[in-house]
């Protein structure tokens, strides 16, 4: 087993999904012999789920790589600020700089980019129409998956979405990206440009928003790649 191996890897899931989303790709990464954790967030404010996953890092022997999806990625650029953080990585994700939220990064979309289908919020909370989930979030993936996806929702918090990034971890810490080309959430383009701005290392693939369900082999080949780029910089 090579050292790289000794790095504790945290999952980290996005908005209107849960954490066994990360099902596939934790069995992969334990069949390697990677120690997984998976971080179930509240999704209820981007402060609750930061510190749902630096309660995860806490318990951790030893360093991390933190992976986040979608709105995982904002989750990931706070509290990968932790100490025992040495790489991120960013799955058709929200990388967000300084003083932004995921609503600030989607609050202009360019012309002809799709619009998701986030249902008007109820009590502080949003929900994604069932009738558009597949074909907006997973695409790829099996029907009736995709169909239990939409009816098991975990609705996301407005202050989530809201929520601004007091300091990237990207700025002081390596970074991997891929790029889901077609993604109907995250414009690829915007991917494109948070993936530059952070300065990651980048791959794309031909996948809907939902790669990490649909294409668990390539999202944990992009996670490998990153914990032995950590090893090798050590």
């Amino acid at each position: 087993m090579s050292s790289a191996k000794t790095l504790n890897v945290v999952l980290v899931h996005g908005g209107f999904v849960d954490a066994s989303g990360w099902e596939s790709v934790y069995g992969i990464l334990k069949k390697d012999g990677y120690r997984v954790s998976v971080v179930q967030n509240p999704t209820s404010s981007l402060a609750e789920d930061v510190a749902a996953t630096r309660r995860v890092l806490a318990a951790l022997d030893g360093p991390a790589i933190l992976v986040g999806h979608s709105y995982g990625g904002a989750v990931i650029t706070e509290a990968g600020n932790d100490p025992k953080v040495v790489g991120l990585v960013y799955v058709a994700a929200f990388a967000p700089d300084k003083g932004e939220s995921v609503a600030s990064l989607i609050k202009d979309p360019p012309p002809g980019a799709p619009v998701p289908p986030i249902l008007p919020p109820q009590q502080g909370y949003l929900l994604l129409d069932k009738a558009r989930f597949a074909s907006s979030f997973a695409a790829d993936v099996d029907a009736d998956k995709a169909a239990f996806m939409a009816a098991s929702q975990l609705p996301w918090g407005v202050d989530a979405l809201t929520g601004p990034i007091s300091e990237p971890a990207w700025k002081r810490k390596p970074s991997w990206y891929l790029v889901a080309t077609e993604d109907k959430m995250i414009p690829p383009a915007a991917q494109r440009l948070m993936s530059k701005r952070a300065g990651a290392t980048v791959v794309e693939h031909s996948g809907s928003h939902a790669i990490y369900v649909s294409q668990p082999q390539a999202v944990t080949a992009l996670i490998e790649r990153a914990a032995e780029g950590v090893r090798a910089a050590a």
